[in-house]
């Protein structure tokens, strides 16, 4: 008897250690630095930075907010971190709180990739498409992945288009042979569609949190990879006052001087253009085709437009020689010609508008853990980086050039990075709005052929 009143005195004293002081014993106790509102443009790895510096902190942010919502309905339940609402109340914790949820996270992620690493290799091999070695560096970006984890990859039809790699997923569903893809980079418009229609799985890499987060799938399906905005491309040698912005086009003193990459009835490079120039005047994405529409009219009726699709040699030789097309394509002309032409690049401040292609895995993928370790390596800062040694600015650009990562060669061979920081990135149905509206029209508001 005397036992049992030993045993069940110390059953108290536990219960009672337990109640008195809960967060020495087993838990931290939550605490709120701050509350912060959810404002319309917010997402919670943009609060991360803006409090902590850190856009990887925002998982502390979430689980603080969800500790203090089980008991204070006042602050915010969130299920997916990449989902929060305007009006929404979130507990921001102490930096060293923030500091402490990152580095146990950066371990826990160490003994993933450790064994990610280890299942794609026992799987061996990865399967591509539509993946040109000469595309923003894929040859050097594949070479390295190989050397890096020692994984064969079969290259299927390097020259493939978007819709021909999602018509590769539908017709090997069934298929593991060498047919079917792992994985696809497709244009901004086919990563939603390909959702749609279940052809992709989601997964997000571990640097999730620095890919932006309009330009991602928030449950995981596809990623913003890299994009390009659009550039005035001038050949100094002929151009003197290089224009800066797109009403300076206008000026009379390029008269016979500015021309497409492309037909604006035919060509995404040059449609876009045409809505970029729109942009400049209205602001509004849904407003701005028309506007640029007009704007070319205007440019047209000036004698300034070059009815001329754009391409190297009319660039080198003058005929066209301020061309807007995309500033990957502009940059590496600069390296090409070497200073024969001098090519200068501006990216005009007015509307600096972006196109963007994603990453997806497939749902039918039959190496699917070679398909997650491809896209840790692409969107790690090495494998971001081979890209921005093509010219592609990669989609965590921003990010690694707050961190001081990018390397100082390369770094001067690019705009500067706060150009970039406006861009602007037009949504799938302000796209094919856009589309139609310059395609069906350019021929009566502007009324030139462009060949």
């Amino acid at each position: 008897m005397k036992k049992l009143g030993n045993l069940i005195s110390l059953v108290v004293l536990l219960a009672l250690v337990l109640t008195l002081v809960p967060t020495a014993a087993f838990a931290q106790e939550v605490v709120c630095e701050q509350d912060a509102v959810v404002q319309a443009d917010d997402w919670l790895s943009k609060l991360a930075d803006k409090f902590y510096g850190d856009v990887l902190a925002y998982q502390a942010i979430a689980d603080a907010t969800n500790a203090m919502a089980a008991t204070d309905d006042s602050y915010a339940k969130i299920d997916n971190p990449d989902v929060i609402e305007p009006g929404w109340k979130l507990c921001i914790p102490p930096a060293e709180s923030a500091q402490a949820d990152v580095a146990s996270a950066a371990a826990e992620t160490a003994v993933q990739m450790d064994a990610l690493i280890a299942a794609a290799k026992e799987e061996g091999m990865l399967t591509t498409i539509a993946l040109p070695h000469d595309w923003l560096n894929y040859g050097i970006m594949i070479e390295n992945f190989k050397a890096k984890y020692g994984l064969e990859i079969n290259e299927l039809d390097p020259n493939a288009g978007s819709g021909d790699e999602l018509e590769a997923i539908r017709a090997n569903k069934d298929n593991k042979g060498p047919q079917a893809p792992d994985v696809i980079d497709v244009g901004f418009a086919f990563g939603p569609q390909a959702k749609d229609e279940g052809l992709i799985q989601p997964y997000k890499v571990s640097t999730w949190a620095s890919i932006p987060q309009d330009l991602k799938d928030p449950d995981g399906y596809w990623y913003g990879d890299y994009y390009g905005v659009l550039a005035l491309e001038v050949n100094t040698d002929v151009v003197q006052n290089v224009p800066q912005d797109w009403a300076d086009l206008l000026k009379p003193e390029y008269k016979g001087q500015v021309a497409l990459a492309g037909d604006p009835r035919t060509s995404n490079q040059a449609i876009q253009s045409v809505y970029a120039a729109g942009l400049s005047r209205t602001g509004d994405l849904n407003t701005a085709a028309q506007a640029g529409l007009e704007f070319f009219a205007e440019l047209n009726a000036a004698g300034n437009f070059v009815p001329v699709i754009a391409n190297t040699g009319t660039i080198a030789s003058g005929e066209t020689p301020i061309t807007i097309q995309w500033d990957y394509l502009a940059l590496a002309n600069r390296d090409t010609f070497a200073g024969n032409p001098n090519i200068e690049i501006v990216i005009p401040q007015s509307a600096v508008f972006g196109g963007v292609y994603v990453q997806a895995i497939s749902a039918y993928a039959p190496h699917p853990n070679a398909a997650k370790l491809w896209m840790e390596y692409l969107y790690s800062d090495e494998g971001q980086l081979v890209w921005l040694s093509g010219y592609g600015h990669p989609i965590r650009y921003l990010d690694m050039a707050k961190r001081g990562v990018i390397p100082a060669e390369l770094e001067a061979k690019l705009p500067p990075a706060e150009l970039y920081e406006k861009a602007v990135f037009p949504t799938i149905q302000q796209l094919d709005a856009a589309k139609a509206v310059i395609t069906e029209n350019w021929d009566s508001v502007v009324n030139v052929d462009v060949k």
